[in-house]
């Protein structure tokens, strides 16, 4: 085990510092900074070595946590990122965007701050990566069979990588320019620099993976030259269909989904030419959902001179200690303070919006807001606040309130993909779809979740398009089936 002592000699928590704000807001590299080695190794020896760590419980790739805390205690990060690449393809995505539940469930956690998982985690990998011990594994033998991916994202990238080492010939289409998916375009360059995406697709293309950017399939390729062409098909399309916001004035200008505004920004940001680029410089900015996807938009929006961002979220502001009804080892709803609500605006939780204004040219001016509260007596949904209407001034609004599940339209109607009840393409236990052959993995099976349940998802499916490669039987882990939930109230 790490120290036998060490969570009760190192008893505080302790992380990398954010760079200062008015530095940050300057440019779009990574939050925060690189933190002392000796700091990190002293955190990992906070670890317990617990009889049953609930670490593993809270991680659905089963991360060998304690086994790599113990070796970066000890300096031996050779060994601790072998230990790290046997059930994550990808720590240095997850090290970086992953909520870590991981940390909700950890033992320490009951009465003390958690050990600081992710931050071993990341520095482990980038350790490596900066050691040159990260090499392409390319597989000894092929096994003749091939293997299309649609869509590049962690989960598809996951597929991509185990197939591609057990022999297979896989070929990963992405529809946009280069691949990545939304950590390429989606995922803000002050969260995820691309050069550490560059880094990974880089090793992959060496290990054989071949990446087919820049077609859209279901419009470029068909799905059935896609399944003729190939012995297996995956579709790792992700959840992209956006939640919509129905009021009056969602039509007018101005009103964007978050996906409408973050992919250009970023490309932006990485010094690519965008035409006709909607930016937040000098508007006052709105942003309507309070998760990840919002605070996204909040720091970019920042980044690109806002006059005033306003967050709103129709649920309470939740509380900073776990709640009664999610006691450890679940995941808690829980006030959080991310990078980008650090760097600025206003947070406003408990209302709805209940109209869009607009001026004589079609644009937006403003949103007409109401407070509301939880119905009582057991009922679900929300009650207007009686005389609690107000106004706020916009000139841009951005929707971040989830998705509903994979475009159904293109790929998914042209095969005849049976989909479940809640819009997301139905699986076996093999992952496989209701045509033969042809897989699901992450958002498109599961409907939005965590990249960590992406990259999960990825290495189960590519058992299962192993042993049906392979005439029923696969080598390669499974650490998630397709009903597999989070250990969540």
């Amino acid at each position: 085990m790490a120290d036998p002592r060490g969570f009760l000699s190192t008893r505080e928590r302790e992380l990398p510092k954010r760079r200062p704000v008015p530095v940050r807001l300057m440019d779009w590299h990574e939050v925060y900074e690189q933190q002392d080695v000796a700091q990190v190794q002293r955190q990992a020896g906070r670890c317990m070595d617990c009889g049953i760590p609930f670490c593993h419980n809270g991680c659905p790739l089963g991360n060998r946590i304690p086994e790599w805390n113990d070796l970066a205690w000890k300096g031996d990060w050779s060994e601790a990122i072998e230990q790290l690449h046997a059930t994550n393809n990808f720590p240095e995505f997850t090290g970086r965007l992953c909520p870590a539940p991981c940390e909700m469930a950890c033992v320490l956690g009951i009465n003390q701050p958690a050990v600081t998982i992710k931050q071993i985690e990341v520095t482990t990998i980038d350790r490596a990566f900066d050691a040159g011990v990260v090499t392409p594994k390319a597989p000894d033998r092929l096994s003749g069979k091939t293997v299309a991916v649609v869509g590049s994202g962690p989960s598809g990238l996951a597929v991509a990588q185990q197939l591609t080492r057990a022999g297979h010939t896989v070929a990963v289409f992405e529809r946009a320019d280069k691949a990545g998916g939304l950590l390429r375009y989606g995922i803000p360059e002050f969260k995820l620099e691309k050069s550490v995406l560059d880094r990974r697709i880089a090793q992959m293309q060496a290990e054989g993976t071949r990446f087919r950017n820049g077609v859209d399939v279901g419009r470029d390729l068909t799905g059935k030259a896609l399944c003729d062409r190939y012995d297996a098909v995956v579709l790792a399309l992700g959840a992209t269909v956006p939640r919509d916001l129905m009021v009056p004035g969602r039509e007018l200008s101005g009103v964007l989904q978050a996906m409408e505004f973050l992919p250009p920004a970023n490309r932006a940001a990485l010094g690519e030419e965008v035409e006709n680029q909607v930016v937040a410089t000098g508007k006052d900015v709105i942003v309507i959902g309070g998760g990840d996807t919002g605070a996204d938009c909040i720091g970019t929006a920042h980044r690109q001179g806002a006059r005033s961002v306003t967050s709103l979220e129709i649920m309470p502001r939740p509380g900073e200690e776990r709640p009664a009804t999610q006691p450890w080892p679940t995941y808690p709803t829980l006030f959080r303070v991310a990078g980008a609500h650090e760097e600025g605006g206003e947070r406003v939780y408990a209302v709805n919006t209940k109209e869009i204004l607009g001026d004589e040219l079609g644009r937006v001016r403003a949103l007409r807001l109401v407070e509301v509260a939880p119905r009582g007596g057991g009922k679900p949904g929300f009650s207007e606040v009686e005389g609690t209407e107000r106004e706020i001034p916009a000139q841009l609004v951005l929707l971040a309130m989830g998705f509903l599940g994979p475009q159904t339209s293109g790929v998914v109607e042209q095969l005849g993909l049976e989909l479940d009840e809640r819009s997301n393409i139905k699986r076996d236990k093999a992952f496989m779809t209701s045509v033969p052959g042809v897989f699901a993995a992450g958002d498109a099976g599961r409907g939005q979740s965590l990249i960590v349940w992406a990259i999960a998802e990825g290495r189960s499916a590519a058992a299962g398009v192993d042993a049906y490669l392979m005439g029923g039987s696969s080598a390669l882990p499974r650490p998630v089936n397709p009903t597999d939930r989070p250990l969540s109230v």
